[in-house]
């Protein structure tokens, strides 16, 4: 049998965005490739094998021990040469199965996509989310994490034997290219005249995304202001039921679910987000890129993308504070120019050409002569274009 690499995540829809070119780049270096996920299935054609686990968001609900078993069985049935574990409940349970291996433990690589908790966090929930990661420490040979607050965390508590901070899993920004005729359709569709402006938030609806902040923000700003929320999520109908008690209904658009978002980047003038946490936000990283000046909540992963420009930021959770940077970008058209294009630029280096050889070089990185494969994948960039 050639070398085997297993994946792990929650479920099949965080492979199918993030990571169907990494799974492409194994089988390119001739390695067979599993994955290990909950969730909805979904077709996943880099994969050379799926194993289905019962996962459960609570932590402590019986599937996910299951799923503990079947991962240490699927890892004692395949010498698997590489483990990448990805999502916080994934990686947890990925971890421990290993920690129970009978025989040879392989190298385990554990992407933290940003830790939900920070200074900020109530201190019994960081001590019980910080416990999980000291537990699984000693199954982690090698800890990547995306933005600088989780790094020095990670460092500071020996979260992993190693650890380093990459720039995210890389953005296809390819997608983004050529869309202002669908971006000016998508504006007629939507009603909007040359002197409205649209701002744009893609995101799932959940406590964590914040989207009631910002439509208490709308209430603060003119008519002319207009705001897209593409989503699903728990909270959809509360934030739909919210805007209309805030009489900005007519000014909020919910598409649901969006799988052509470049058509609403490129019919938006401004972007924003409300998150509590992040790791290295996709969506932000998008809008950046199609050149939109953005407005974000001060947490970490907003920071470190827009620490060299590109966008203002307000406190967490004021909404007062949004509005007033909304307004600023509103009222001035020389500063959204000016940021947008900062934002195009701060973008560059997150594009999916550059951070895939970064994150195959480090995923090979932990193999026994691991730096010695590295060559053969530099410079594949074109591994970007298989999503």
């Amino acid at each position: 049998m050639s070398e085997a690499v297993l994946f792990t995540a929650s479920t099949y829809s965080h492979f199918y965005n993030f990571h169907r070119p990494y799974l492409a780049a194994f089988r390119s270096l001739g390695w067979e490739v599993h994955i290990a996920c909950g969730g909805k299935s979904m077709a996943i054609p880099e994969a050379d094998r799926v194993i289905p686990l019962p996962f459960e968001k609570r932590m402590t609900a019986p599937a996910n021990f299951r799923a503990q078993v079947l991962l240490r069985r699927a890892m004692e049935e395949t010498q698997y040469s590489l483990v990448v574990a990805h999502t916080s409940l994934a990686a947890f349970f990925t971890r421990r199965a290993a920690a129970g291996l009978s025989g040879r433990r392989p190298p385990l690589v554990t992407v933290a996509h940003g830790y939900l908790f920070d200074n900020t966090t109530a201190p019994l929930k960081r001590e019980i989310l910080l416990a999980a990661e000291r537990l699984t420490a000693p199954q982690t040979d090698l800890l990547l994490t995306m933005n600088q607050w989780d790094y020095e965390l990670a460092r500071k508590k020996k979260l992993g034997r190693r650890v380093e901070n990459v720039p995210g899993m890389g953005v296809d920004f390819s997608r983004l290219e050529g869309r202002e005729t669908d971006g000016a359709a998508l504006r007629r569709e939507l009603g909007l005249g040359s002197d409205e402006l649209l701002a744009v938030y893609a995101a799932e609806f959940s406590a964590r995304k914040s989207q009631s902040m910002l439509l208490r923000a709308m209430a603060l700003l003119p008519e002319r202001v207009k705001l897209a929320l593409p989503g699903q999520g728990a909270l959809l109908e509360e934030c739909k039921a919210l805007a209309t008690h805030l009489g900005v209904e007519r000014r909020v658009f919910f598409p649901g679910s969006e799988p052509d978002m470049p058509r609403w980047y490129a019919a938006a003038d401004l972007a924003v987000s409300a998150s509590r946490s992040e790791g290295l936000p996709f969506n932000v990283m998008e809008a950046m890129y199609a050149g939109l000046p953005v407005t974000a909540s001060a947490v970490k992963g907003h920071t470190d993308l827009l620490v060299r420009g590109g966008g203002l930021l307000y406190p967490y959770g004021d909404a007062a504070a949004c509005a007033a940077q909304l307004l600023r970008l509103t009222e001035d058209i020389d500063l959204r120019q000016e940021l947008g294009a900062q934002a195009h630029e701060a973008a560059l280096p997150y594009g999916l050409g550059q951070v895939l050889p970064q994150v195959m070089e480090t995923y090979l990185s932990v193999l026994p002569g691991g730096a010695e494969q590295t060559p053969v994948f530099a410079g594949t960039a074109e591994h970007a274009a298989t999503r």
